[in-house]
């Protein structure tokens, strides 16, 4: 199977409990970058870090680039010949850490059906009170990469996501950010064979609304 990868927490957790249910085998990583700015999309994250990120997971990378000024057409068309391309190669079904919106799940059922795939949502309808602290429980260890000044304060933004944080957090703001309130990078956790050396950059404010950390290799 295939697995949605952001690079942020909400996927590590969906990997680590495919891997530890069993009966599992994760073919590669499946990330949208956009290639206008060589970072993840959404995340604003290097893709350096994002190789960095498969390389100590010992998983396969599969970027999937779209341009910045891409179509949602454009973009279910580019992601539809990837899927048919696993899928030929044996690949029935995607993973994904989506939590609980109905809308999105049912929107990447849809795509999935359409190459004959299924999607698998291992976080589905848990707690992200629970999810966030089960995160950090483990050993995860994140940091906010992009936050929504609409929902949250700027100043969240570069923080390291940890027990501080979650109770730092207004009680508006959902603590997995599922909302799309914030976005994070994953840097090391019990799924890592090493850390990935991060630093802290240059912390810009996009559109005015979106505010981006900028992370660098040390």
């Amino acid at each position: 199977m295939l697995l949605c990868w952001s690079g942020g927490k909400d996927s590590a957790l969906a990997l680590y409990e495919i891997i530890h249910s069993g009966g599992y085998s994760v073919s590669a990583l499946l990330t949208t970058v956009t290639e206008d700015y060589d970072r993840i999309s959404m995340h604003g994250v290097r893709t350096v870090l994002l190789e960095g990120q498969a390389n100590a997971l010992n998983l396969p990378l599969e970027k999937v680039f779209i341009n910045k000024q891409s179509s949602n057409e454009e973009y279910e068309e580019t992601i539809s010949g990837v899927l048919a391309r696993f899928k030929n190669s044996g690949t029935h079904s995607v993973v994904f850490g989506d939590i609980f919106l109905e809308d999105l799940r049912t929107y990447r059922e849809k795509n999935l059906a359409k190459a004959a795939m299924t999607g698998v949502f291992p976080l589905w309808k848990k707690d992200p009170r629970l999810l966030a602290g089960t995160f950090i429980d483990r050993g995860f260890k994140a940091i906010l990469t992009c936050v929504d000044t609409k929902f949250l304060d700027a100043r969240f933004t570069g923080r390291e996501f940890d027990e501080t944080l979650l109770s730092d957090l207004p009680p508006s703001v959902d603590p997995c950010g599922e909302n799309g309130e914030f976005h994070t990078f994953v840097y090391a956790g019990p799924l890592f064979d090493r850390e990935i050396p991060v630093i802290r950059g240059e912390i810009v404010l996009r559109d005015d609304r979106f505010c981006f950390c900028d992370l660098l290799l040390r």
